[in-house]
């Protein structure tokens, strides 16, 4: 009986199938026929009918479509859900972390090799194999660079200056540096990492008042500056008693003898910082690297109360990771995008520099082409502005809110190219064809 009733059973679901295609390929016929479209004999019959040249552009056509489906832009597919990039971690006081990654453990570094920023230099040199590292420009002419062994030298000697003159190499000794971007601050900068010290960025945008509460809050006895003005505003704050503390200034630039004379009344040391390396050269220290958890840089920001907030930064905290090919072009406060710069050169990349005048920073980035633009929504805004303003027909006007809609769509969709026929040459030119990275603030 059990046999019998196995054998219908398997006799019932063939004729069910059978059934069920024979239904399907009725339901594709009538469907077919309801549409008006030819069956497969039908329609070969009706290709043969036509002439060669029919033939000879349907074969093209369909070539071409056949390589734009092979050849058509792909999204690219992100490393996490972009509407959901970071989470609130507990018990840290509105802190957040990245949703990138499958582990659950924060990262406290990439590379065993680069714990500290003295090591991520040490790597950057390595990988690169002393190639150029800090670019700057006078008008009118081409970028000239340092190379990574350069800066080196010039941080070690600069460093062994600055220990010469009564600094000491540990985290407690905090260095004050108050001036734009510039070569000479990645060297002072590192300088303080090769020996230990702490490096306090200060600018003018604090005010007069922060700049002051920063030097007596954190105790800072040396203060590296680019410009003798902001050098004099410094020694107005010690004869005044404002800052009593400070007792040395290291100079980027020139400066004349009624400077060296305010210095001697206010009781302090003045020396060019090409001095003070010629100083190291003399009296040599052998590096002294920093542990992972010591202390880097303190940031001081504006605050909310009427006094300057600070951020305190290990070592471990900039060493998160960019090929030795790119360029990173510096505009903003180099304290704002310290981390940034620690992955540029921890692979070993250039940092160029603008003039320091903002209204010649288009010609900058034309002698630069950097591949990595980090700006601030306002001067994104002034670009687009410019762009537009140079649109001065309503046909161009058209084809530019056209192509930018367009490019806009592609966008959202994931798609990330520079080669489209949405792509202006005009203006991939004026924003330079080797960028293909703005990073932005907000």
């Amino acid at each position: 009986v059990c046999v019998c009733v196995c054998v219908f059973r398997g006799v019932w679901v063939r004729l069910q199938t059978l059934s069920s295609t024979l239904v399907e390929k009725m339901q594709s016929r009538d469907l077919l026929l309801g549409l008006q479209l030819p069956e497969l004999d039908d329609l070969g019959q009706f290709l043969r009918s036509l002439p060669t040249s029919a033939l000879l552009g349907l074969g093209a056509l369909t070539a071409v479509l056949a390589y734009w489906i092979s050849t058509r832009p792909r999204p690219i597919t992100p490393p996490c859900d972009l509407r959901l990039q970071s989470q609130e971690v507990q018990m840290e006081d509105g802190a957040r972390r990245s949703m990138m990654g499958d582990s659950s453990t924060l990262l406290s570094y990439y590379h065993e090799d680069a714990k500290t920023m003295y090591e991520v230099f040490q790597r950057g040199l390595h990988i690169t194999g002393d190639g150029p590292f800090l670019g700057s420009r006078l008008p009118n002419q081409p970028y000239t660079w340092l190379s990574y062994r350069e800066v080196l030298s010039r941080a070690e000697l600069l460093g062994s200056g600055l220990l010469s003159q009564g600094c000491q190499p540990s985290p407690d000794q905090f260095i004050g540096v108050f001036a734009q971007n510039r070569p000479e601050w990645i060297i002072s900068e590192l300088a303080c990492y090769t020996y230990s010290m702490v490096v306090v960025p200060l600018y003018d945008t604090l005010g007069p008042d922060a700049i002051r509460y920063i030097i007596n809050r954190a105790e800072i006895s040396t203060v590296i500056c680019d410009k003798a003005e902001k050098a004099a505003v410094l020694l107005e704050n010690v004869q005044r008693g404002e800052t009593p503390g400070l007792k040395t200034i290291v100079l980027m630039d020139v400066f004349d003898a009624p400077l060296l004379e305010e210095a001697q009344k206010s009781g302090v040391l003045v020396r060019s910082l090409r001095d003070v390396e010629a100083l190291g050269r003399e009296n040599y220290r052998k590096p002294v690297p920093p542990g992972p958890d010591d202390l880097s840089i303190v940031c001081f920001t504006s605050g909310t109360t009427g006094e300057s907030t600070q951020s305190f930064s290990s070592e471990l905290s900039h060493t998160h990771t960019h090929t030795h090919t790119h360029t990173h072009a510096h505009t903003h406060t180099l304290q704002h995008k310290l981390q940034l710069c620690s992955v540029v050169i921890c692979h070993g990349g250039r940092i160029g520099f603008f003039q320091g005048d903002i209204r010649l920073l288009s010609d900058d980035m034309k002698a630069l082409r950097p591949t990595i633009f980090p700006v601030v929504p306002r001067l994104l805004n002034r670009m687009y502005d410019k762009i537009f303003s140079q649109a001065n027909t309503s046909l161009k006007r058209w084809l530019l809110n056209f192509a930018a809609k367009r490019k806009g769509l592609e966008v959202k969709r994931g798609v990330i190219r520079c080669d489209s026929v949405w792509v202006y040459v005009t203006l991939a030119q004026f924003i330079h064809y080797k960028t293909f990275c703005f990073i932005s603030s907000t």
